[in-house]
């Protein structure tokens, strides 16, 4: 395999894993909203580890592997309109997923929280934090995002 194979390779895995950790958090977050009990949350949002590490691998590969290959490519610059569409996506998507991972994250810390402190009652604040509308809105922006992405590196506008 040439080094271009390679690249390609890895680049295409990376966009593997970031579209899993994203599949893998949209399903968490379904499987979270009308949980309001802490210790269903946080049995529950074990799993967000998985996906944590799923995005930043994926986050950097893509972005790694993207730039090594536009510049090893003949016939593609940095400078390309489609590549700089896709690091400017790429950077919005970073964006959307850092406020999102705050909001949840601030849930899965009160249900930790009302867990240790023995509190397994449900929790109507639990609850509002699991089914932030924002939180959503960001996420769903933040999976469009990403489908904008993958259309600009699979149809190359202007390449």
């Amino acid at each position: 395999m040439s080094r271009y194979d390679w690249l390609l390779f890895l680049h295409v895995l990376s966009a593997f894993a970031l579209v899993a950790a994203l599949v893998l958090y949209t399903a968490l977050i379904a499987a979270l909203w009308n949980r309001d009990v802490p210790s269903d949350a946080v049995r529950l949002f074990r799993i967000q580890r998985v996906g944590d590490v799923l995005v930043a691998v994926g986050s950097i590969g893509v972005l790694v592997f993207g730039i090594w290959l536009a510049i090893d490519v003949d016939g593609y610059e940095i400078w390309d309109g489609w590549i700089i569409a896709a690091l400017v996506l790429w950077l919005v998507m970073g964006a959307l997923g850092s406020r999102t991972g705050k909001l949840y994250n601030a849930a899965r810390d009160r249900a930790l929280a009302l867990s240790r402190d023995g509190s397994d009652a449900p929790s109507p604040e639990l609850r509002a934090l699991i089914q932030d509308r924002r939180a959503l809105w960001l996420h769903l922006a933040g999976l469009v995002t990403v489908a904008l992405l993958l259309i600009d590196m699979i149809f190359k506008p202007g390449a």
